[in-house]
């Protein structure tokens, strides 16, 4: 009887293990789509942004502040893409300084980027997909 119920448990975790180890192919793509956004960041954007997202003093502001990435996601696009000039303000500091275009980025590497930064560094804005960041690089062309 006690072999029966040991046998029971184990096979209950072993199907509970499998269960849980699966992904759909949504989660799968939104994973790939992160690692990659990862090694397109390290590439691209840490040199000023930092590896933690932490920024540089007051020339570079950090991509820390959740409310700021969230308010503006449908604008980072066109920010990575044709670079920012104006003062912005982050985390009450105000920065001033330049951002480069990288214009040479294609819309899947910025889509890449933007599902890296924006569920990294403490922000939780979800899934973006390329076809919103071209959207994006339209409606927010200078």
């Amino acid at each position: 009887m006690r072999n029966k119920s040991i046998y029971a448990l184990f096979t209950c975790l072993t199907i509970g293990i499998l269960i849980s180890s699966c992904k759909n192919n949504s989660q799968i793509e939104e994973a790939r789509y992160y690692i990659n956004g990862k090694t397109t960041y390290e590439k691209h954007c840490q040199n000023c942004h930092g590896a933690k997202g932490e920024g540089l003093a007051l020339l570079i502001p950090p991509l820390t502040d959740t409310a700021y990435i969230a308010n503006n996601k449908n604008k980072l696009a066109a920010i990575i893409k044709y670079g920012m000039e104006g003062p912005i303000t982050i985390n009450g500091k105000v920065y001033d300084e330049k951002m480069p275009a990288e214009t040479h980025l294609t819309p899947i590497e910025i889509t890449y980027i933007i599902n890296y930064i924006g569920n990294s560094f403490g922000n939780n804005i979800g899934f973006y997909t390329k076809e919103r960041v071209q959207q994006d690089l339209i409606d927010h062309r200078p």
